[in-house]
């Protein structure tokens, strides 16, 4: 989406994760339907809307998958807006989606996915990293321009938030997902500088709530 000359946009991008979702098996549960927000995950996603009171948000999108619709229905309220669902924000589609698979070396003592992990720069198991970066940049342009003025609020999932998160800062899109800085309901704040976005903040939740979370089923 392009601006009229001389017209204003979005001051910040806010991209928040998903809060702790209800997992009592432990599975990577990627695109799969029915995983909604623990008691905790939503005590998280209620904290993460409140730590942005006073701010002038004016807009708020949503990944279409129910822990992500959840984790926004506490922004949409002390806000007052509506959850505007964008297909772009949703997990990447990943082969180990339902198993309870841990992503390391230990992997590898599971022939059956040697085939999946032959190319990891790629990924050859899911989603290519350059696709996420992509469409999540798609859609932050579209939500940036979306607006005269205030913050936008996106409600994403970790690994297409560490994806802009390493974009911006001139990282290659390969990593370790075991070292991935993006906890439970935390916040990266963007804003545009010229014709690119930078990052200007990250917000965790307090240490005391992440403490009693369990942060599995991310791809």
């Amino acid at each position: 989406m392009k601006r009229r000359l001389g017209a204003v946009a979005a001051t910040q991008i806010h991209l928040v994760r998903h809060g702790e979702v209800h997992n009592p098996t432990g599975v990577l549960y990627g695109r799969l339907p029915g995983f909604h927000l623990s008691d905790l995950g939503k005590e998280m996603a209620q904290a993460a809307a409140d730590e942005l009171a006073g701010h002038p948000v004016s807009a708020l999108f949503a990944s279409p998958l129910l822990r992500a619709q959840e984790s926004a229905e506490p922004w949409a309220k002390n806000f007052d807006l509506p959850i505007q669902t964008d297909e772009r924000l949703i997990e990447p589609t990943n082969k180990f989606e339902g198993g309870t698979y841990e992503f390391g070396p230990s992997i590898l003592l599971h022939p059956r996915v040697w085939p999946w992990v032959m190319n990891p720069f790629k990924p050859s198991w899911g989603e290519p990293y350059a696709h996420v970066v992509r469409r999540m940049f798609a859609a932050i342009d579209d939500a940036w321009a979306s607006v005269e003025t205030g913050e936008v609020v996106m409600v994403s999932h970790q690994m297409p938030i560490v994806m802009v998160q390493r974009a911006v800062s001139g990282l290659r899109s390969f990593h370790d997902p075991r070292a991935r800085r993006c906890t439970l309901s935390s916040i990266t704040t963007l804003e545009r500088r010229g014709d690119a976005f930078v990052e200007v903040g990250y917000r965790d939740l307090s240490s005391e709530i992440l403490a009693r979370a369990i942060d599995t089923g991310a791809v």
